[in-house]
């Protein structure tokens, strides 16, 4: 390795590192700040615009857009045609490329406007890049501040030389760099253009973290955030315990994403999650209070579950959750007597983030299918009281209403069919999946009845409860069978071409319905 072009954004680590190759013999070629950094480092540099003939222009848009650079990135050093024409142009090669981009992606989360976004789309840099890579036969290149000590461990190694693999784990680092970020690009523009779907659509992400296995142990997996700033598991700072599974991500966003659905400003509120579904939420006057009350809705289910809240994790509430096996917990925070509870608890993972998710912000949702995957907004659907619509004689009462409401934001974060049982601001009986939505009315029944007889109570807590519907009933018999467990109050979309039959059973039945005209399918 003789020669390097290095022409970077991020400058970390820059100076240590020309100044580790300058002392392994390796001439130093730069562009703009980058240059001027490393002169004032007292290292010696010899600017692109020497090698090309040409000043950097148009506001530096052009440097290095030229034969003298390409052709030193590209030129195949074995072939004599190639190495002719390098001759009679005096193209010299290029060993190594070290380039990052402009922080497209930092400017846009930052609100940037639309010229200034535009003004932040890197040409040069992925010009280079993609060129460089493609010749990784014989040229290094660099893209990742991460990987300047192996280069320079690569060297020691191997007589000032870098080895064939190396060079193509590099160039395969370098692709990845330049896709995420034209589809960083592509995503921007076409929100910025209002173009909802797009004729081609790229995802991208950067690895966080290589987990032991997936949703099973024979399935390989990993993690990958996607560089947005969206609170949860992928920004959250975990402070013990071993390493997140597939599974605790999964269900520890599910949890997170659920309880942010309740503002703190209302009061503490907790969300118990057990294979992706809810097995408790419930507010409370303290967030000790909240957590026995999720609790109680399914203490058989909540045994190995995440436990997500929505304020700081105090000491009291730390002491309660230590009384079981949890996997996780998550909350916006957390006090120092809270995480010398789970110190002793070495098992259990604690996260902590600097806010909630909101729930009613936009934002795509997908998922893979055979030969493709669908995307849509993500659901962000949020119902108030003017929004609803009594359709029954009778209209719920004031505590009724709290509760239905309560009840259909937990219902939105429920596998489908999903109903949801809720009294005084506490789920107590939760039906998830089911492919019958009268299975899921009867499961979530039973299982009141089940922790009715685990807490030594005289009936089950459903009684005098409400129950909230993802979906329509399409029949009377599910809404029937809920008040039979002693539902008094319903909330659902409405939509069926039975509803005045079902609206009849339930006034028949003697209970307050609303309709919400709006559906929270989940699957």
């Amino acid at each position: 390795m003789r020669r390097a072009l290095i022409s970077v954004s991020d400058k970390t680590g820059l100076v240590d590192f020309a100044r580790a190759l300058a002392a392994r013999g390796v001439e130093l070629l730069s562009t703009g700040g980058t240059s001027g950094m490393l002169r004032q480092a007292g290292l010696q540099v010899r600017d692109v615009a020497d090698v090309t003939g040409f000043p950097e222009m148009m506001d530096g848009r052009v440097k290095t857009l030229h034969p003298m650079v390409h052709g030193g990135l590209l030129a195949l050093r074995d072939n004599a045609e190639h190495a002719a024409a390098m001759k009679e142009h005096g193209i010299a090669p290029i060993d190594l490329l070290v380039v990052n981009l402009y922080p497209f992606e930092a400017t846009v989360a930052k609100g940037a406007d639309y010229a200034t976004c535009v003004e932040n789309i890197d040409i040069g840099g992925p010009a280079m890049i993609r060129a460089a890579a493609k010749n990784h036969a014989y040229v290094s290149v660099v893209t990742d501040v991460e990987d300047y000590q192996a280069v320079l461990d690569e060297l020691d190694a191997n007589n000032g030389q870098t080895r064939f693999a190396f060079r193509q784990t590099l160039a395969q680092r370098a692709y990845s760099l330049t896709a995420s970020y034209d589809a960083a690009v592509s995503t921007w523009m076409a929100g910025a253009i209002g173009e909802r779907t797009p004729r081609r659509r790229a995802f991208a992400g950067t690895l966080a973290q290589t987990l032991r296995y997936g949703e099973n142990p024979h399935q390989s997996a990993a993690f990958y955030r996607d560089g947005s700033d969206r609170p949860g598991v992928s920004t959250a700072q975990q402070w013990q315990g071993k390493e997140l599974s597939y599974n605790n991500i999964n269900d520890t966003d599910a949890a997170f994403e659920l309880v942010a659905e309740f503002d703190p400003a209302d009061g503490p509120a907790c969300a118990i999650i057990k294979h992706a579904n809810p097995c408790g939420v419930a507010r409370g006057r303290t967030m000790l209070d909240a957590y026995r009350a999720a609790y109680d809705c399914d203490r058989t289910s909540a045994f190995g579950g995440i436990v997500a809240l929505n304020r700081p994790l105090d000491r009291a509430t730390a002491e309660e959750i230590c009384q079981i096996f949890t996997e996780v917990v998550i909350a916006p925070g957390a006090d120092e007597a809270a995480k010398a509870v789970f110190a002793a608890k070495k098992n259990l993972r604690l996260l902590t983030t600097e806010g909630l998710p909101d729930p009613i912000s936009p934002g795509p949702a997908f998922r893979q299918v055979a030969g493709g995957f669908l995307v849509q907004d993500r659901d962000n659907g949020i119902i108030l009281p003017p929004d609803l619509k009594v359709v029954t004689k009778r209209a719920p009462t004031e505590a009724e209403l709290a509760d239905l409401l309560f009840a259909w934001k937990v219902a939105k974060h429920v596998k489908s069919n999903a109903i949801v049982y809720v009294k005084d601001g506490a789920t107590v009986g939760v039906g998830a999946g089911q492919m019958s939505r009268v299975d899921s009315t009867r499961i979530a029944a039973r299982k009141s009845a089940d922790m009715a007889e685990a807490l030594g109570l005289a009936e089950p807590t459903v009684r005098g409860s409400v129950v909230a519907s993802d979906a329509f009933f399409p029949f009377p018999d599910g809404l029937l069978t809920a008040a039979e467990a002693g539902a008094t109050a319903v909330i659902q979309p409405g939509g069926s071409m039975r509803d005045a039959d079902v609206i009849a059973a339930a006034d028949a039945a003697g209970l307050a319905m609303v309709f919400t005209g709006q559906r929270h399918f989940r699957h």
